[in-house]
């Protein structure tokens, strides 16, 4: 099946939901949507508190396991701000290693996953972790079932970095780290009156809260810190060439592409926008694939998109596509604070 732009309807739906969610007016259709929804809620909440039940009764892990998660259904950064994460980590001495979803992988058994992994096998963000930091990554369904794959094949790894998996049962941790974005806690309410997974309340109990610089976090907790973006140039997938932003800007008009298979593409083009940027925009479903057939038949002399989907069409001859480079830098006293709270977690 080729991967084009998702069928109007559920364009227009996802739209709708987002409104109900993050709309910023009261009132109209979305927020009856909400109002009326708000009864399923309780499932929603049943379910954390089953989960954080079984996540309580855990063993400790073999090593320190620090997780990278999220309250918000979506997006807000947790693959990028894993990436930084172990990056300094790993430039501070500590070995780390990194344990993933792998959402869309043909084998949702535990396994390994390299820089070379096909990401139609490893999943796309496990394989754009190892090219990003060349370090060891398992990637599963079951999150438990990984990390001992991980630890197995790699005994020298004395810290892991779960990328997302806060509310996942399997996965012993000891440190867990909460991201929001610039659209905060939404209206407040749980899936699906809204974006919450777990009540608000719960981000109070985790050991620290990460958000954007010049953003301020949903609710007040004594441990919070700040992540900046940093925006760098497009790296062409054929042969690996870079070119600035201001570069990019003179060579694309009216007829390029950019597509994005993000859970917020309307962030990723909100970027190129503001890089001064404008072409027709693609927004797929969060981590689509991508149909060889359909891009090479796709009319744009340049096709612009996320590292995320670089991945998943890479190798290739295609010198019309480009993927934009993002770095998360993460405060300084972050780390100051994480790197003495990793040595003191008792491990099993």
């Amino acid at each position: 099946m080729k991967s084009g732009p998702p069928p109007i309807g559920r364009a227009r739906l996802e739209a709708f939901v987002r409104r109900a969610w993050f709309g910023r007016t009261p009132g109209g259709l979305a927020s009856s949507f909400s109002l009326l929804a708000s009864p399923l809620c309780l499932i929603t909440a049943l379910d954390g508190a089953r989960r954080r039940r079984r996540i309580r009764a855990l063993a400790p892990p073999r090593v320190p396991v620090i997780v990278v998660g999220n309250l918000v259904a979506g997006g807000a950064g947790k693959t990028p701000t894993t990436i930084a994460l172990v990056r300094e980590l790993a430039r501070r001495g500590w070995s780390p290693g990194i344990v993933a979803r792998g959402h869309r992988a043909r084998d949702a058994a535990a396994r390994l996953v390299s820089p070379e992994t096909d990401p139609r096998e490893g999943g796309d963000e496990p394989v754009l972790i190892a090219r990003a930091t060349h370090r060891p990554v398992a990637a599963g369904r079951h999150r438990g079932q990984a990390l001992d794959c991980l630890l197995d094949a790699h005994p020298d790894v004395d810290v892991v970095v779960s990328d997302d998996g806060l509310q996942h049962p399997h996965l012993p941790r000891s440190i867990e780290l909460v991201l929001f974005d610039e659209r905060g806690a939404g209206n407040g309410r749980l899936l699906p009156a809204g974006p919450l997974r777990e009540p608000l309340a719960r981000a109070a109990g985790v050991d620290a809260i990460i958000v954007p610089a010049n953003v301020s976090a949903p609710l007040s907790h004594p441990r919070l810190f700040h992540r900046r973006i940093e925006i760098g140039g497009f790296t062409a997938l054929a042969d690996g060439r870079t070119v600035s932003t201001t570069d990019m800007a003179a060579m694309v008009d009216a007829d390029a592409v950019a597509l994005a298979g993000i859970a917020e593409p309307a962030r990723f083009f909100a970027t190129l926008r503001g890089l001064g940027i404008h072409v027709r925009e693609h927004p797929l479903p969060d981590h689509a694939p991508i149909d060889r057939a359909w891009l090479r038949d796709l009319s744009a002399p340049v096709i612009l998109m996320t590292e995320k989907d670089a991945v998943k069409c890479s190798p290739t001859t295609d010198d019309r596509l480009w993927s934009l480079q993002v770095r998360v830098e993460l405060d300084p006293a972050f780390f100051d604070w994480l790197e003495p709270l990793i040595r003191g977690q008792p491990t099993a």
